[in-house]
């Protein structure tokens, strides 16, 4: 099979939403009047970001997903995206497992594939995903302001916990890794959420490398800091590894909150009086969305307990580089 068979036969779709889909040297996108464009580029390689033992339709729900992730936090509604796809072989069951999670996941969302491009070489998955917001309603990471609280949704720390349990340093339940497998292979990107809250988050980032380098993020381009109550942080974890009464479990949880990654969930900030509208905006978009901080002035990310005691930081958020 060659390479335009292969892009025909799994990933030729006719145009619905775009005003030129793929067949020509590039797809022509026209966002409504009054939107912006919001574009954003995420890559996924082989032995770094997914198992090789992946089942190939959950890595293509993943790939689409992370974008679609990138999307949620600026509160922009998907429109269309590209694949560029690096295979070492042409394998058919490989591709029909991928295509049809990738795709199905799109068309959740009306997110249209519009063009790309196929190499060989070893396994690479770079998709861009192009999104609308009104204009002036994005949501960004520079808003958040000393007295505003944090938030969070959904849950956190589960991927790493599959992660951990593939490495073979962890034994759960097997209730409980395939609770977490499902988190860290079939993220659910917040989309509705991130709509929802236009208007009411002053800031906000998806989890993606874990919580506290995330949320530093957007602290940096706030100028300012926050305190984190570790209790209600580790308290986001749906499927804890062990005994809770079990100090050395309970620092592994808290380090998989803050700094396991993988997550794809939205960290937001939003003024104590909108704290009725967040309810509201978690409610529509059908999940649950929990305060674990406020912004302050003082640079830096202090972490607390129930009682405001400070606690020790020892973890850190996942950087390729470092």
């Amino acid at each position: 099979m060659g390479e335009f068979d292969l892009i025909a036969r799994y990933f030729h779709r006719p145009a619905v939403h775009a005003a030129l889909g793929g067949g020509d040297d590039c797809a022509l996108l026209q966002p409504a009047p009054g939107m912006q464009l919001a574009i954003s580029t995420d890559m996924l390689v082989e032995g770094r970001h997914f198992l090789s033992t992946v089942d190939p339709a959950r890595l293509g729900h993943k790939a689409l997903a992370v974008n679609l992730s990138d999307l949620a936090a600026c509160g922009a509604r998907p429109l269309a995206f590209t694949l560029a796809l690096s295979l070492p072989q042409v394998d058919t069951a490989w591709l029909e497992g991928f295509s049809r999670g990738m795709l199905a996941l799109a068309d959740a969302h009306g997110c249209e594939l519009v063009g790309g491009d196929t190499t060989r070489g070893p396994l690479n998955i770079c998709i861009t995903v192009f999104g609308e917001v009104p204009r002036g309603q994005a949501l960004l990471r520079s808003g958040a302001r000393p007295g505003d609280d944090l938030w969070v949704s959904g849950s956190l720390g589960d991927a790493r916990l599959a992660l951990e349990v593939f490495r073979g340093t962890l034994s759960v339940p097997a209730g409980v890794f395939d609770a977490a497998r499902l988190r860290m292979e079939l993220p659910t990107p917040r989309v509705a959420l991130g709509a929802a809250l236009r208007g009411i988050a002053t800031a906000a980032i998806d989890v993606s490398d874990g919580l506290l380098g995330d949320v530093g993020h957007v602290l940096a381009a706030s100028n300012a800091g926050a305190r984190i109550d570790a209790t209600a942080a580790v308290a986001l974890m749906s499927a804890p590894p062990g005994d809770p009464s079990d100090g050395a479990d309970a620092e592994r949880r808290l380090g998989f909150v803050l700094a396991g990654g993988d997550d794809y969930e939205l960290a937001f900030t939003a003024p104590p009086g909108a704290r009725d509208a967040v309810a509201g905006a978690a409610e529509q978009a059908g999940v649950r969305a929990t305060r674990i901080g406020q912004i302050e002035a003082a640079p830096g990310i202090r972490l607390t307990d129930a009682d405001g005691r400070p606690v020790v930081q020892r973890h850190a958020s996942f950087d390729h580089f470092a």
